[in-house]
């Protein structure tokens, strides 16, 4: 588990590499999608924290240009909104909708651990979805190998062009792509890296054992929870965070239109 490549940004604490021991468990194949969400909200009623709140960010060339002049932004990512109206029935604001096949977003924390109550399974922890996503290849960058995932030969759901000007959509999407897109892993599992961050059960934390250690959890207490696998808005200039070992932090409450979840549960190999 993690990277000394040194590809990333210290601050993120995807170093030492080392060695983790991992009880069975099994993974869903892809983020858990729109109209899995929509059936967990018809049946219990469940309203998000963005729709309680009011609002949600919202990436900026998905925002009207109208819109964009009056919108509050994000001091030093301004490419973020702060949309009224914007949740995961309305993932670019009002007037949109979220399409069933592509993967729910605006989701906090809060609201995967609330669907994962209802689905009788549990959010990852850093260390199973990293192992998850590397698909049995050791210390390879991506759940594929070292080939950089971009035009004609494009793996991953990320950001081409300028960004945070212009996505070229070489890749073959912009904004997000189909929770079932482009070939899986070795392990089967779909948009490892790419497409939408993925929310994990662990508290963030900088500070890791070199191992070898067994079913970690992470931190016992925080103020943010580890997300890992970089999301369609991550570009080689700004984020690079499309690598199985990369990994950041958002508050429980946080929900953007990048950020969904995939859950697991507890399994044996038999």
């Amino acid at each position: 588990m993690g990277s000394e490549a040194g590809l990333g940004h210290p601050a993120d604490g995807e170093a030492p590499i080392r060695e983790v021991h991992l009880s069975p468990f099994w993974m869903d194949a892809t983020a858990v999608p729109n109209e899995a969400f929509s059936a967990f909200v018809s049946d219990t009623g469940y309203e998000t924290e963005a729709e309680r709140f009011g609002w949600s960010f919202v990436f900026h060339l998905y925002v009207p240009a109208e819109t964009r002049t009056s919108a509050l932004r994000v001091q030093g990512a301004e490419w973020w909104l702060q949309i009224p109206g914007a949740s995961w029935r309305t993932p670019k604001g009002p007037g949109s909708e979220a399409v069933g096949s592509h993967p729910v977003v605006h989701v906090s924390w809060n609201d995967a651990i609330a669907f994962a109550a209802w689905a009788g399974k549990r959010l990852p922890t850093e260390a199973e979805w990293e192992y998850a996503a590397r698909g049995g290849l050791e210390q390879a960058l991506y759940p594929w190998g070292d080939d950089f995932p971009t035009g004609r030969s494009a793996r991953a759901n990320i950001f081409e062009g300028v960004f945070p000007a212009h996505d070229t959509g070489e890749d073959g999407y912009t904004g997000t792509a189909p929770a079932e897109s482009y070939d899986p892993n070795r392990f089967g599992l779909y948009n490892m890296v790419g497409n939408v961050w993925e929310w994990t059960a662990d508290w963030f934390g900088i500070d890791h054992e070199r191992g070898p250690t067994s079913d970690p959890t992470g931190p016992p207490e925080g103020t943010s929870k580890a997300i890992r696998g970089g999301s369609y808005l991550c570009h080689d200039s700004y984020c690079n965070r499309y690598r199985v070992s990369a990994r950041t932090a958002a508050t429980p409450d946080s929900s953007t239109g990048n950020t969904g979840f995939r859950l697991v549960r507890d399994g044996s190999t038999g």
